[in-house]
């Protein structure tokens, strides 16, 4: 049976309070390393976080962050995303269905406008099928068009379950301790070709793979 219309709405619907109690389990702790946290609310940014970490992180921006940014999240069109898009609908963010490749070029121009509205979109960058912390070209384009920085982000926890997935999705146990990272927002250079394109590209993910530990 697909998961996915009303049926993924109410299965959200029912487990969702589950969820919440699940997390009030955790010890989150804050490593806010790029000030994000004080930045001002007028402020963009691009959030980026690897696909496995993805879990918690609508809850971490809405209760760790100020709620007067906003914030969208670019979701992919599976039937899986549809799930993960009415979780984000219900911590206030908007979700927007399409691919992080560089050639999503419906996705991230709705980005682009989610910015351009004053709310920071956010992306897994080597989502929704990998190869797992190879990031794609799709939020150097964005950063370039919009020239706002990217703020990397990053989850570590002291007792998960991986799952048996492309990317190893990481699922913390209860009561386990998760470390939240804002790392340095990172400013995306201008480029004329290809060569600087994937020097940019790989740049950005050098940065991102830094705040990992677990891997």
């Amino acid at each position: 049976m697909k998961i996915e219309g009303w049926r993924a709405r109410l299965l959200v619907a029912l487990t969702f309070p589950l969820l919440k109690l699940w997390i009030r389990t955790l010890l989150i702790e804050i490593d806010d390393r790029g000030g994000l946290q004080k930045a001002p609310g007028t402020k963009r940014y691009i959030g980026a976080l690897w696909h496995n970490r993805l879990l918690l992180i609508a809850h971490v921006l809405w209760r760790f962050t100020p709620v007067r940014r906003g914030g969208a999240a670019l979701i992919s069109a599976s039937r899986d995303g549809s799930l993960i898009a009415d979780v984000v609908q219900r911590y206030g963010f908007q979700p927007v269905r399409g691919s992080s490749s560089r050639q999503g070029t419906v996705a991230l121009l709705q980005l682009a406008d989610v910015i351009a509205s004053g709310r920071d979109p956010l992306i897994t960058p080597d989502g929704p099928r990998g190869p797992v912390y190879r990031l794609g070209g799709g939020i150097i384009f964005l950063a370039q068009k919009t020239n706002v920085p990217v703020q990397p982000l990053n989850f570590e926890y002291s007792s998960c379950w991986r799952l048996n997935s492309w990317d190893r999705f990481i699922i913390p146990k209860p009561f386990s301790k998760v470390r939240v990272i804002f790392g340095e927002p990172h400013h995306v250079r201008s480029t004329t070709t290809e060569e600087e394109f994937e020097a940019e590209r790989h740049r950005l993910e050098q940065v991102m793979m830094s705040l990992v530990e677990m891997r």
